[in-house]
């Protein structure tokens, strides 16, 4: 087991806490660059689909991993930023400032959002977020002038000036970049005094407001910044399917992404790609396992709900911390063996007298 013994400031400011992390991080993005030179096209396509999903769920992560608020509308979010963008590079706007639009405009209507929903908290707040969900969803089919209503709209490919990224290595490393550029944002924001108070107020709202924290505003700050990584990942979405249409971004796409983060890991950067990953990989395992299957069950119109229902009920009761909490268990196993003990993982939550009442 790794002991880390800080002697100097400066290692409180890097990312990397040892050199074992800097080291397979190097390796992870080393396979990233070459995988188009590795991976046949369509394997390319659904890296670049896992790409796009972890930006949502780093903003999706950030909201209900590190701030606690839960949303069961974030597709809704993800539709702004898609539509947003279409309509402005069918305009002509230019592909890097329609990128930035895109997540301006979901932030304000994050903000729109967060400020009627600080009022509510807990299922309240998930159904806020529902009808938020189904409203928007309600607006692009109807807006038939801007988004062509149920019968969709073609985004058109992303170009930089003359040069147009119409190849699916060049859209995969644009992907990449804005993907690692997040990352970094994230990362850089969780340890700064704003994203302390997000974590805070996710542990306790009366010590966070005792200790000076102004719940509104940081509430609805991280409304803003989740709903822009939201809108920025579905721009890039928008581009990946080339074509948008009011169903995409149902109940059902909301539902997905917050599984995404559940099963990846709740209050972990990590936990973000993990649950990408999960969510563009088991369609295809449900897909291959079909075929072997009885035909009343593999040819069963519900199946891919039962199982992500099961998974997900399975996840809740034996892994709360998910993937990389499951993978955090596993490496501290083999490190401390023989004198890994089943509850060291276990978390201890200790109430307030004022927390006990309420």
């Amino acid at each position: 087991m790794r002991f880390i013994f800080k002697t100097d400031y400066a290692q409180d400011l890097r990312l990397a806490k040892h050199g074992g992390q800097t080291f397979w991080y190097s390796v992870l993005m080393a396979v990233l660059l070459a995988s188009p030179w590795l991976l046949e096209e369509y394997l390319l396509a659904q890296l670049t689909l896992v790409l796009i999903y972890s930006v949502v769920g780093l903003g999706l992560m950030l909201l209900a991993g590190f701030t606690g608020l839960f949303s069961i509308g974030h597709a809704a979010f993800l539709g702004v930023g898609a539509y947003t963008q279409a309509v402005m590079t069918a305009a002509g706007v230019p592909f890097p400032l329609a990128l930035v639009a895109a997540a301006a405009l979901s932030a304000v209507v994050g903000v729109v959002v967060g400020l009627p929903a600080l009022r509510v908290k807990g299922i309240y707040l998930g159904i806020a977020t529902l009808a938020f969900g189904f409203i928007v969803e309600e607006v692009f089919a109807r807006w038939e002038k801007v988004t062509g209503g149920n019968a969709g709209m073609h985004v058109k490919p992303p170009s930089l000036g003359a040069w147009k990224l119409d190849t699916a290595t060049e859209f995969y490393f644009m992907c990449l970049g804005v993907t690692v550029v997040a990352t970094l944002l994230i990362l850089n924001l969780l340890r700064s005094p704003t994203g302390r108070a997000f974590v805070a107020i996710r542990d306790s709202e009366i010590s966070a407001q005792s200790m000076g924290i102004h719940l509104a505003a940081y509430k609805t700050l991280s409304f803003a910044i989740s709903a822009a990584l939201a809108g920025l990942g579905g721009a890039l979405y928008g581009h990946m399917i080339k074509f948008l249409s009011p169903d995409q971004f149902n109940i059902i796409q909301s539902i997905d992404l917050l599984l995404m983060v559940v099963i990846g890991g709740l209050g972990s950067v990590h936990g973000a790609f993990l649950g990408a990953i999960f969510l563009i990989v088991m369609p295809q395992a449900i897909g291959a396992v079909k075929d072997l299957l009885p035909d009343f069950i593999g040819q069963a119109p519900g199946l891919k709900a039962v199982v992500y229902g099961a998974v997900l009920i399975a996840f809740v009761l034996f892994e709360p911390m998910g993937l990389y909490g499951r993978w955090l268990k596993i490496r501290t196993y083999f490190s401390i063996f023989p004198f890994y003990r089943k509850g060291m993982f276990k978390r201890q939550k200790s109430f307030q007298k004022s927390d006990r009442l309420r």
